[in-house]
């Protein structure tokens, strides 16, 4: 059942933006087993809200049907949308990153619903086409559409792709801050048999760079580890080997823990580079704030549930990428992650193990069913 849904969806071409008809799919399954489905979808964005009971409290599975550009065609064994089981796993785009736990969810929802009809809470699914790309339109809309609403999760359980060697072996009980910068610095362009009459930004930047890429702005704790800095881009010059540039861009990144804030971090880049009287121009742009869920309900249930199936103690962890769960974890939501291996995420020959969507999908049913049957 996991695996037939799975595969429909590998077969709805979704680059992000797109959806590809995916929640379509999803949406006549869960209305058929008596979900209430609405689609808040925001610009060019799919997105699919869909509850069933009407009370308090909500445990909402939260995931994704877009996918990244599967890249030449030809570098894949076989077409990335046309999905193809070989050994016993499930090849295509999409497959592990992360229409195999969309499927999950959504056959662990409707084998919940069928043995409990009646149940306590409010069984909740989010989904957005807005994950893998510029994150505006997704989830971050829905959550304020709902807030507005006066709907508030109380579990959020996410379907990123968690697992490092096997199922189960990594919960994500967060995930760390990201901060993005553009530095733009100002010289005077000139010759550079000329360098008295001209004022290179390349040369007068680099001190400060090494500066802040030296700094140890903490040292993490027993979830996160110390705060990184990471310059990604740097441009300037004409192109020409004999003119100095007048300008430089620089754009870098902060992945930081809890041990440290975004407003420090700020102001502590631009005392760096005040330091160094640059003449510069600084832009800043959140990706997300680090969250972190320590204990709760939500994070032994999955411990139990992973636990019962696999037979692992699983390892909590908050490395990786952002995921939409910074989005409902400012609300004071409990939120964990857990889903498929992620070794060939993003890769040509994406796959995901058969076996596992199945386990998954069971382990998935157990955390719902140990949240919303507990008086039951």
């Amino acid at each position: 059942m996991t695996i037939a849904l799975a595969q429909q969806l590998v077969a709805c071409p979704s680059v992000t933006p797109e959806d590809g008809g995916c929640q379509d799919i999803i949406a006549r399954r869960l209305e058929g087993c008596g979900f209430t489905v609405t689609r808040p979808d925001s610009g060019n964005v799919s997105n699919l809200w869909a509850v069933h009971g009407r009370v308090q409290p909500v445990l909402a599975m939260l995931g994704h049907t877009d996918v990244v550009p599967a890249g030449e065609r030809t570098a894949w064994a076989s077409d990335p949308f046309v999905p193809v089981i070989r050994d016993g796993h499930l090849f295509g785009r999409g497959a592990a990153d992360m229409k195999g736990s969309v499927a999950a969810m959504v056959t662990a929802m409707e084998r919940f619903v069928e043995q409990y009809p009646r149940h306590l809470g409010t069984l909740a699914i989010l989904l957005t086409s807005d994950e893998e790309g510029e994150a505006i339109h997704g989830t971050r809309k829905v959550m304020e559409r709902l807030d507005r609403d006066g709907v508030r999760i109380k579990w959020c359980l996410v379907g990123e792709p968690s697992s490092r060697e096997r199922l189960g072996d990594v919960i994500k009980v967060g995930r760390r801050g990201s901060l993005n910068a553009t530095l733009h610095v100002r010289g005077i362009q000139g010759h550079v048999a000329h360098p008295t009459k001209a004022r290179n930004p390349i040369h007068e930047a680099l001190p400060a760079l090494m500066e802040l890429r030296a700094r140890v702005w903490d040292r993490g704790n027993q979830y996160y580890p110390p705060t990184s800095f990471q310059i990604s881009n740097i441009h300037g010059g004409t192109g020409a080997d004999n003119v100095i540039p007048g300008s430089l861009t620089v754009l870098f990144n902060y992945r930081y823990s809890t041990e440290v804030t975004e407003d420090v971090l700020k102001r502590e880049t631009t005392a760096i580079l005040d330091h160094h009287k640059l003449e510069y121009h600084l832009e800043w742009r959140s990706s997300g704030l680090p969250f972190l869920t320590q204990s709760g309900d939500l994070l032994e249930a999955v411990q139990k549930q992973v636990l019962l199936a696999t037979g692992i103690k699983a390892d909590l962890s908050t490395d990786g990428g952002t995921s939409d769960g910074r989005f409902v974890a400012p609300t004071g939501a409990e939120v964990i992650e857990l889903g498929p291996l992620n070794a060939t995420i993003h890769k040509v020959n994406e796959c995901v193990d058969c076996a596992d969507l199945d386990a998954l999908s069971r382990i998935y049913t157990g955390i719902i069913t140990d949240l919303l049957t507990r008086e039951a």
